[in-house]
């Protein structure tokens, strides 16, 4: 008899933000596709970084871990370990990402799919989808996501909160709106099984969700019909994951994750997100005590590098000595680019960067947070290179830690934050911070 296992093909590193004692894959061979799929979890993630590329890097990327997925399964079933995938392609809450490029090629290599789920709400981070309208919370008020700053991104632009609407700008009308499947508020809180048992030819359908036990009941439905026969693939935020995996409460609550710091050592920060509620929250942070405050200036990272790193991890091992956090952070104004594959080339440079600081850290550093989604993807592949790494719970809603394994060459069972930058109010980095700072710090 096979197992169900939740494969997520994951745009940047932080779907994991609502789940736990799962592993992170930074690597896509077969070997370690096996490891996810065998894992006693009910989910694993690949950590793609295609939201990081471009629309043919992420369908090159997407398609080659699609083809080695297919030969991992092969391989297990042969040895008489049958799995049951169910597919997700995990992307942002607010629309941001390279849809329908990555569903596309997971449904070529993968499929053939029944249907495909668009469900992007997130409660944690205040996603919500009502009439097919998604919305994100600001000041207790729900704004359509076109009005956010988040449609205006320079790669990823939109105009439309309606969903039906969204997928046929994204898919150039090749879906027209009318032609997307519905299921809102009372259909997801009823009995839809009859209407997803008769999906088929891979029909878009979008997803209302108010608060998590809708996706939970809907969830129910889903895996129903899945027994049933129906393929079903999923693009998806993090909440349908909670809804999916069903997993029990984290093993270290949230406010006692002090305990994975190494000794009563100061940690280190790293800011690469350059949105506005970043921005913010970087600002109370850095009015906390026993914090220093390191400004990168990006636009300085080419011509001067060498000159600009060692001045950086001079006030880093500086701040180390004086059991301080350094705060590292990119400068905060976004610049203009021609085209977005130089916006794209420029983003991989100061990554480039940030990354060399995380390899130099101090082999003392008491724990890491790594502050928006690309950047932390880099954190996990590149700065520490974990093949692979297991989220141990949420030290905050939407925040993610994971830990480095004992035989770490640097720095060993290193807790380290995955923050992405568009979650928790102002006083959310401070937040994360109170709760890892030593006691004597």
């Amino acid at each position: 008899m096979s197992k169900t296992k939740i494969i997520v093909l994951d745009d940047d590193p932080t779907g994991s933000q609502t789940v736990h004692s799962c592993l992170l894959l930074t690597r896509w061979d077969v070997e370690t596709l096996k490891q996810g799929l065998i894992d006693t979890a009910p989910l694993f993630f690949v950590l793609t970084n295609t939201r990081g590329m471009s629309a043919t890097d992420a369908a090159n990327l997407t398609r080659e871990v699609c083809v080695n997925v297919r030969e991992a399964l092969k391989q297990l079933a042969n040895n008489g370990q049958p799995i049951n995938p169910i597919l997700v392609s995990r992307s942002d809450s607010t629309l941001r990402g390279h849809y329908p490029v990555e569903t596309d090629i997971i449904a070529e290599e993968l499929g053939p799919f029944d249907a495909h789920f668009m469900v992007p709400a997130f409660f944690e981070g205040g996603r919500v989808t009502i009439e097919s309208v998604h919305y994100l919370l600001i000041d207790d008020q729900l704004v359509p996501v076109h009005e956010t700053e988040f449609a205006n991104d320079s790669v990823f632009a939109y105009s439309h909160s309606y969903l039906p609407d969204y997928v046929e700008e994204k898919t150039s009308g090749h879906i027209i709106s009318s032609d997307v499947e519905c299921f809102n508020l009372q259909n997801v809180r009823g009995d839809s099984l009859s209407r997803l048992l008769s999906l088929k030819s891979n029909q878009c359908c979008v997803v209302d969700g108010e608060v998590q036990a809708d996706l939970d009941h809907f969830c129910g439905q889903l895996m129903q019909a899945a027994r049933e026969g129906k393929r079903f693939l999923f693009r998806s935020a993090a909440s349908l994951l909670t809804a999916l995996a069903q997993l029990p409460e984290q093993p270290v609550a949230s406010e006692k994750m002090r305990e994975y710091v190494r000794g009563e050592e100061a940690g280190a920060v790293i800011v690469g997100s350059h949105v506005a509620k970043t921005t913010n929250q970087l600002n109370h942070l850095l009015r906390q005590p026993g914090v220093y405050g390191i400004e990168i200036d990006v636009e300085k990272i080419i011509e001067y590098r060498d000159e600009l790193l060692t001045k950086t991890m001079a006030s880093v091992e500086d701040c180390h000595a004086k059991k301080q956090t350094p705060v590292i952070y990119t400068s905060r104004t976004e610049l203009q680019f021609e085209d977005q594959q130089a916006r794209l080339a420029f983003g991989e440079d100061v990554s480039a960067f940030l990354m060399d600081i995380v390899r130099k850290l101090p082999v003392t550093t008491g724990f890491l947070i790594s502050k928006g989604g690309i950047t932390s993807n880099d954190v996990l592949s590149d700065g520490l290179r974990l093949p692979t790494s297991r989220v141990v719970g949420q030290i905050l809603a939407g925040c993610s830690v994971v830990r480095c394994p004992q035989n770490h060459s640097r720095f060993p069972q290193m807790p380290v934050v995955i923050f992405p930058g568009n979650v928790g109010d102002d006083q959310a980095m401070a937040t994360v911070y109170q709760r890892l700072r030593p006691m004597n710090g």
